[in-house]
């Protein structure tokens, strides 16, 4: 009788000592990391149960605790943990810690590229992005586009759709180049195969060109189809474009924000004072809008625009009226001193 109590004491005591153990860490996976701030925190592909705790406690996510590796044992479904760069918030628990790191659910990081800007923006700017893999260096144009195997369009600017990308850490700048101008694709043929009839265009390239231009001409939405009228309604008569934007494109690195007259008189492919029809390639990225524009133009009789100084365009349809705009805008532009 006194063994059999003896025994059932020594039971009594090992389940009140599970039941404290388990407790323990129970607590210890519900307590908050240390952070005070969202951080991202890299695990190594081959990393162990040990090598982990060790990084936790050196990134000071955590303190050292002779719980931790008794909850991954308890919880074997937290220990497969896989590589790669999360993001952890402040609040987060141990728990919620160790199931991120197992769901394989990586930090993603936002690049935006806004439209209206050129290859060359798009390249600073992967430059500049966090976590991005480099391997496109400084290439010329004509290297990105074998690169990319845009082998059909050595000079690959306005092929790529502007939007804001995300990624993950690793994501090398090749693979969102790919994208944008994988979306940029789909996107110029969906809108090419639903155009107006009777535009101008012999191809889907000679539209996203146009829509390059309507989207340095104007940021208005509602002027971009009017602004698509007059280009469209200049290349019917074959009258030049004679579009700003075109020319600095030609200028290069020699624009310093003026178009000076010797600018206006020197021949380049972007010329378009001196070329009649389009510009061989697009001059920047557009956006949807613009793109829907060069496939919806409005149905007017303009030939002519300039800004108003005001924020918009004065349209017109002949040269008086036009020259009358222009002094308008003058005029705005003296009253403030500009």
């Amino acid at each position: 009788m006194q063994r059999t109590k003896i025994g059932l004491l020594i039971v009594t005591f090992l389940i009140i000592g599970a039941v404290v153990f388990w407790k323990q860490v129970q607590r210890f996976a519900l307590s908050p990391l240390l952070i005070k701030q969202d951080i991202i925190f890299t695990l190594p592909t081959g990393t162990g149960r040990e090598a982990l705790e060790t990084l936790l406690i050196e990134k000071q996510v955590m303190k050292k605790s002779a719980w931790f590796p008794w909850l991954l044992r308890i919880e074997p479904e937290l220990a497969n943990f896989k590589a790669g760069s999360y993001r952890f918030i402040p609040g987060m628990t141990v728990r919620e810690m160790l199931s991120l790191l197992a769901s394989g659910k990586e930090a993603q990081f936002p690049i935006r590229f806004i439209e209206g800007s050129r290859l060359k923006d798009w390249l600073e700017i992967l430059k500049q992005a966090p976590y991005i893999k480099h391997t496109l260096n400084d290439e010329s144009v004509q290297d990105i586009a074998d690169t990319l195997n845009i082998k059909d369009k050595p000079n690959p600017e306005g092929w790529f759709y502007p939007d804001t990308y995300l990624y993950t850490a690793g994501t090398t700048d090749k693979s969102l180049l790919l994208r944008a101008h994988q979306r940029m694709e789909k996107t110029l043929s969906n809108i090419w195969q639903g155009r107006q009839e009777g535009l101008p265009y012999k191809t889907p390239d000679e539209l996203l060109t146009m829509a390059s231009i309507i989207e340095k001409e104007t940021a208005v939405n509602e002027e971009r189809a009017l602004v698509a009228s007059v280009f469209i309604n200049r290349l019917r008569v074959g009258m030049r474009l004679q579009t700003d934007p075109s020319v600095i494109y030609g200028m290069g690195d020699s624009y310093d924000g003026v178009i000076t007259r010797k600018a206006l008189d020197t021949p380049t492919p972007y010329n378009t004072y001196i070329i009649t029809g389009l510009p061989p390639t697009p001059i920047a990225m557009p956006g949807k809008a613009s793109l829907e524009a060069a496939a919806h133009p409005a149905k007017t009789n303009y030939f002519y625009f300039v800004a108003t100084g005001k924020g918009g365009h004065t349209f017109t349809t002949n040269l008086v009226e036009h020259n009358r705009a222009v002094q308008q805008y003058r005029s705005v532009l003296a009253s403030e001193g500009k």
